[in-house]
């Protein structure tokens, strides 16, 4: 899969960050047009994506600690300046820009989410009763009525 240096688990997550653009991408389309058997469908891949980028940072960022470098980022720009090719210094630009673009669309689907949230809750407000009282549909689709009774205690 990859030979333990840095540059080689970035490539490896250029491509997962591709996948994930188009993700996110088909994830806002699905918002757009409220399709939820194709957002249902997208959860599940989004995540393992996420998971397995997740996995491949850590490991890069385990191979940066061993060369001597932070474990982190800023280890892998020191690490571009000491070792890196122009070629691997653009790689880790794409991967880094990618990123950003994500977290933009990731942000974005998030309010678009909220905005149809906010629009079910609205439309299932309107299908209360106004009148904690009044007449509420049972499981039957009849009206159902709620009265509450009250048994005297002879003593």
């Amino acid at each position: 899969m990859h030979d333990g240096a840095p540059i080689s688990m970035l490539r490896e997550e250029q491509q997962l960050i591709t996948e994930l653009l188009q993700i996110l991408k088909d994830e806002q389309q699905s918002l757009v047009a409220a399709d939820i058997d194709r957002l249902a469908a997208l959860t599940p891949r989004k995540s393992e994506v996420l998971m397995r980028m997740g996995a491949l940072a850590a490991a890069r960022h385990a191979a940066l600690g061993e060369a001597g470098f932070e474990a982190r980022e800023a280890g892998m720009e020191m690490w571009l300046c000491t070792h890196g090719t122009p070629d691997d210094k653009a790689l880790w630009n794409d991967v880094l820009a990618h990123t950003r673009e994500a977290k933009e669309l990731n942000r974005l689907n998030g309010m678009l989410i909220n905005k149809q949230l906010s629009h079910t809750q609205g439309a299932l407000q309107a299908l209360r009763p106004q009148n904690p009282a009044g007449n509420v549909y049972g499981p039957t689709g009849l009206t159902a009525t709620t009265t509450t009774s009250r048994g005297f205690l002879a003593g």
